[in-house]
């Protein structure tokens, strides 16, 4: 330990002394500064302008997407009403076939009862009404005054069976909407009309029942509300027509394809087959004068076969943002000017003050270093586990000076809490680097080994290793089983903990030596089971030896009566604080206090489902497995694909247990309970083979090529990946192996 505190931390804040000590002395290293400074300020604006730019387009495009649909509604809203009121009155036309001449009161009822229809026709098949001629539809048009027109437009002029639309509507034997056209001759407008078909009582068709519909609304809905101030929208028919745009000279006088012909960006011809397929999407598209637009398109619900679309021009889109971007970075050029000029100041008044100033940064600098190092090692979020009901954990740690040496830290693996709390001897920089590496090798140590006097070995082995500055440290280390409240602990020289339960006492400690002091000694593993709502106090000498004024101690007797509240740990790490603070009344802490408490809510829910089942250790009788958990998992109402992962996940582990805790020629039974609760499904596997715990392998990292990953590991990466948890103990002669599911997930 003395060794590495020569060779890499005491050269590492030695040459931080002498860079801050040459900085004071020497201009260029300011002008360095202020470099990567503006180089700083550059990333972090071109950063922030991209997220910028990247969040105004996802605004504009939702509100597209919206503006698209709620224009499509009402559209389809008014298409609707069309439709739904000229179906209505074919019942009234079939009625007077038999009057030719009462015929126009069917189509000025429909216009009278509908404000969007402007003109209604009957448009009879050719001779139907011999007396009337070839040609019949009594037609009638509302015009601008409010006034009924009734006119008779079938004729050799108006020859409405060569018409495209008359085709169409009577091979479509339903209802139909024909292409947006100009009428010249009824209407004398843009419209497009819907045709419904007539039939006699045979079932002949005798007529279209037709209804026109001005486009002048369209327009209105289609350009009301844009999206942004420098957008615009458009609608095109199936065929490509432009019914609506900012241009009104090419409404229905140009196709999409004709306007877009100039545009070499093959992306429009892409968006224009979309449209008019009558799907939705977006794209960019450079246009004829090279600048970029963003078009978002959807169709027209029903069945008119329209589509629209809204495009914003890039330059006008972000055009606030670049002038924004623009000021920011002025401003930020002008921060930099003022960052420069006052570091230039300030190298002239150090160079008056070296001596001082470069022994104040030298000595700042390790304080403030040695104190970021310790705090950001440890704990602070709390409650570190919000998602487990099974454990709350409240830690504090208050320094006697800016560092210190105290530590504490925990964590979970395999369903086992890992916690520790210690306090290295000395005080200052060196107490706060120790204290760093300890619960480094913690961490490392723990991460691969379950039991708590082989961590503890561990560690003292590479703090005792030339410890020539004799620093040691009294340590605790347990390991408490989540599930059945088993824990496991080893001393180190440290406090004992306390437990409060049914009363106050404290755990029952061999205290061995603390770490750093004798690099061969054996700890000692001891254990005792928690039961619920069990709260385990640990702490270290500094709340103990908390001093008053007149250097009298705060003392075990007080710390007691304070626990005696039953509080929750939070409380009682605030409330005991309170009390120590009070009792110093204003005297300086000579040392670190330092709390962890831990409470256990181990509560059992009833269990819903139990199933055994008993194995030979032969891999052939896997398939028994498989039947046994394809029963529990449909008893449990589990799906085809999760019944598959609890199957691979649990005949891995059974393999395993067959393969390892057996050796070759050696017979054995494995043992699997199942049993379910309504939060969660758990298989117990145990076995009475030897000592086989199948969590002490780490994860295999499956991002590796195959040939770079080590051998073996995969089984347990797939029991992890497919289960909630796993967890291992060895308790009375038997391997436990337990993998849990949530049935809510």
């Amino acid at each position: 330990m003395g060794q590495y505190f020569k060779q890499h931390i005491r050269p590492f804040f030695s040459g931080i002394s002498d860079r801050i000590r040459k900085q004071a002395s020497h201009v260029w290293s300011s002008i360095a500064l202020v470099v990567i400074a503006a180089i700083l300020v550059e990333l972090t604006s071109a950063v922030q302008y991209y997220y910028a730019r990247e969040n105004i387009y996802k605004t504009v495009q939702q509100n597209a997407e919206t503006e698209l649909k709620v224009k499509s509604l009402e559209i389809q809203k008014v298409m609707t009403a069309v439709e739904t009121a000229t179906s209505n009155m074919v019942w009234y036309a079939k009625q007077r076939l038999s009057q030719p001449d009462s015929l126009y009161e069917v189509s000025r009822r429909l216009v009278k009862t509908n404000s969007t229809i402007i003109g209604a026709a009957l448009l009879f098949v050719p001779d139907y009404y011999p007396q009337k001629g070839h040609w019949f539809e009594p037609y009638v048009a509302e015009r601008k005054d409010g006034t009924l027109e009734e006119i008779q437009l079938g004729g050799p002029d108006h020859d409405y069976f060569k018409a495209d639309w008359w085709k169409k509507a009577v091979k479509a034997d339903k209802g139909y909407w024909s292409e947006p056209y100009y009428d010249k001759d009824g209407a004398k407008m843009m419209l497009c009309t819907y045709f419904v078909p007539v039939c006699d009582a045979s079932g002949r068709l005798v007529a279209l029942f037709g209804a026109d519909v001005s486009l002048d609304w369209l327009s209105e809905i289609i350009n009301a509300r844009p999206v942004h101030p420098s957008s615009f929208n458009l609608m095109i028919s199936s065929t490509g027509q432009l019914m609506a745009c900012p241009v009104e000279s090419l409404v229905m006088r140009r196709n999409i394809q004709e306007v877009t012909a100039r545009i070499e960006d093959t992306t429009a011809n892409y968006v224009n087959r979309e449209m008019m397929a009558g799907r939705s999407g977006h794209a960019d598209i450079i246009d004829e004068n090279g600048e970029k637009n963003y078009i978002f398109y959807a169709p027209v619900e029903g069945e008119t076969g329209w589509s629209m679309a809204v495009v914003c021009s890039d330059h006008d889109l972000y055009h606030g943002l670049r002038q924004v971007s623009f000021v920011l970075t002025l401003l930020m050029l002008a921060g930099l000017c003022l960052m420069g000029y006052i570091i230039w100041r300030s190298v002239r008044s150090t160079r008056r003050l070296q001596a001082v100033q470069s022994q104040r940064a030298a000595i700042k600098s390790e304080l403030h270093i040695a104190s970021s190092i310790q705090m950001a090692l440890l704990p602070k979020t709390f409650p570190p586990f919000p998602e487990r009901k099974d454990i709350d954990i409240y830690a504090s740690l208050k320094p006697a000076r800016d560092v210190g040496g105290d530590l504490y830290d925990y964590f979970i693996r395999d369903e086992k809490l890992y916690f520790c709390i210690g306090d290295v001897s000395g005080k200052g920089v060196p107490a706060s680097i120790v204290m760093a590496v300890t619960r480094t090798l913690f961490r490392n140590v723990a991460s691969l080994e379950s039991k708590p006097h082989r961590i503890l070995s561990a560690i003292n082995n590479t703090l005792s290793e030339d410890n020539e500055n004799n620093i040691f440290v009294t340590f605790f280390v347990g390991v408490l089983d989540l599930p059945t409240g088993r824990l496991r602990y080893s001393n180190a020289g440290h406090e004992s903990p306390v437990i409060l339960s049914d009363g106050e006492k404290k755990l029952e400690c061999v205290s061995n030596v603390p770490l750093g002091v004798d690099q061969d000694w054996e700890y000692t593993l001891q254990e005792t089971t928690l039961s619920n709502q069990t709260t385990l106090f640990l702490y270290t000498d500094g709340l103990t030896e908390a001093m008053d004024p007149e250097q009298r101690l705060f003392g075990k007797k007080r710390m007691m009566e304070e626990l005696k509240k039953r509080q929750s740990p939070e409380e009682i790490s605030n409330s005991m604080t309170k009390a120590v603070t009070r009792f110093m009344e204003g005297a300086e802490q000579s040392d670190d206090l330092t709390m962890l408490i831990i409470r256990y809510n181990r509560e059992k829910q009833p269990v819903n489902l139990s199933r055994s089942l008993t194995l030979p250790n032969d891999v052939q009788t896997t398939p028994k497995l498989a039947a046994f958990v394809d029963d529990v998992c449909n008893t449990l109402g589990f799906n085809s694909s999760q019944t598959l992962q609890m199957n691979l996940a649990v005949e891995e582990a059974v393999v395993n247990v067959m393969n390892y805790a057996y050796p070759k020629g050696t017979v054995g039974d494995v043992q699997i309970d199942a049993s379910a609760n309504d939060e969660r499904l758990k298989f117990i596997i145990s076995d009475s083979g030897m000592p086989f715990d199948p969590t002490a392998r780490p994860d295999t990292d499956t991002s590796l090529p195959a040939d770079e990953r080590p051998i073996g590991g995969l089984g347990i990466h797939l029991v992890r990946h497919y289960m909630d948890s796993v967890n291992y103990e060895r308790m009375d002669e038997r391997n436990i192996f337990t993998l849990r599911k949530s049935i809510k997930s």
